[in-house]
């Protein structure tokens, strides 16, 4: 059953690492993107938002340009004996960047949205911008913070195109669980193909009814 613990237990790994990088990443850049925007924070927003709306595939290559041996940050790395690309990091890595928007998007409009309800208000009582924060405004939003890392963790299982070319689809090393069904079933083993494609079905349902139940918390 090696074939089948081994990309399952690769997917939850990364998905689980991916979700921690999210709630201090993710959450961090959702809240310094709200409220009064000015170049950089737009120049910010561009780059999260690409992996919407840019294929999958390009943007492996230009991480892959980017974080290889010659790369600008990759030699760096290189001359410390770290490999990125082709490794656990740069799956998680890919796995970080296609599920951000899905995470920074929706927690930035709840905290625009909350910023004109509450802050003022809680200025007002004497609380300073970490205690309105962390007491006011994340409490009132803490539906749309647990969906987006429900979908940003759900977004890390189905990755292909950026682990692909940055997780170099390594068998027995660095195929997620979607990329063992895309092995298998060009490699002509359809029985594997199908049970992990109903396993990631039944995760995948998992996650739509938990947001379904998040919604009428």
């Amino acid at each position: 059953m090696q074939w089948l613990y081994q990309p399952l237990n690769l997917s939850l790994q990364i998905g689980v690492l991916t979700v921690l990088l999210h709630i201090v990443f993710g959450i961090g850049i959702a809240y310094y993107l709200s409220g009064r925007k000015t170049f950089l924070k737009s120049i910010i927003d561009i780059l999260v938002t690409i992996p919407i709306v840019f294929p999958p595939i390009a943007i492996g290559f230009f991480l892959l340009l980017l974080l290889g041996k010659n790369g600008l940050i990759g030699s760096f790395f290189s001359n410390y004996d770290i490999e990125i690309i082709f490794s656990f990091t740069g799956i998680l890595i890919a796995s970080f960047i296609a599920g951000l928007p899905l995470v920074v998007k929706p927690i930035q409009s709840a905290l625009d949205e909350q910023s004109k309800l509450y802050r003022e208000a809680s200025y007002t009582l004497g609380k300073n911008e970490l205690e309105t924060l962390l007491f006011v405004i994340f409490p009132n939003i803490k539906k749309v913070i647990l969906a987006s890392l429900f979908l940003g963790f759900g977004r890390s299982l189905g990755e292909v195109g950026i682990t692909l070319m940055l997780g170099g689809n390594i068998i027995g090393k660095t195929d997620t669980i979607s990329l063992a069904i895309y092995n298998y079933s060009f490699g002509g083993e359809i029985e594997k193909a199908i049970l992990l494609s109903v396993l990631l079905a039944v995760i995948s349902i998992a996650i739509f009814l938990t947001l379904k139940k998040l919604a009428y918390v």
